[in-house]
């Protein structure tokens, strides 16, 4: 069964702007997680006026299911562009589902430093994580059957995909 959803990309981003912005007290540096999280991160970047560059980060080498599923044949380099021990980060992605993504940049994230603290921005939030890791800062969350799946489809004119089904159109 598929679950089509009714909802504006572009009012998600509205709120998670809104929900962000006391978070600029503190100077974060933003870092989204490839693909999908990157396209996000640089929208928030840019919407929220952070002057420091955003980072990116292809967590493919620090995936937990590596040897099953192999290496990803789009591997692209991480991007931390300046030191972040002692940082705030906003660690951004697209969908939190199992939590096994968010862990892996984690890992990876603590290869370049300390941080001070890792706050978790999403676009969607799906209940029923495997494992006890939950987003800071979400656009929506979504109740959907184990056989459905979501995705952000970018990066020019973003849209959340459910089961094959165009579930937004906007992005800005």
């Amino acid at each position: 069964m598929t679950k089509k959803i009714d909802v504006e990309v572009s009012a998600l981003l509205d709120k998670l702007v809104t929900d962000l912005t006391p978070l600029l007290a503190v100077n974060p540096v933003i870092i989204g997680i490839h693909t999908g999280g990157s396209w996000l991160a640089e929208i928030l970047h840019e919407r929220l006026a952070i002057k420091e560059p955003c980072g990116s980060l292809d967590i493919s080498f620090y995936r937990d299911d590596f040897s099953r599923i192999g290496l990803n044949p789009e591997v692209k380099a991480s991007n931390i562009p300046q030191d972040i021990s002692d940082r705030h980060i906003l660690l951004i992605d697209d969908v939190l589902q199992t939590g096994r993504t968010v862990r892996a940049a984690m890992n990876e994230i603590f290869d370049y430093g300390r941080p001070a603290s890792i706050r978790l921005c999403v676009l969607v939030e799906r209940k029923g994580h495997e494992l006890p890791i939950q987003a800071d800062y979400c656009g929506m969350t979504l109740d959907l059957g184990q056989d459905q799946h979501i995705k952000l489809v970018g990066p020019e004119k973003l849209s959340l995909v459910v089961g094959g089904l165009v579930a937004g159109d906007n992005q800005s």
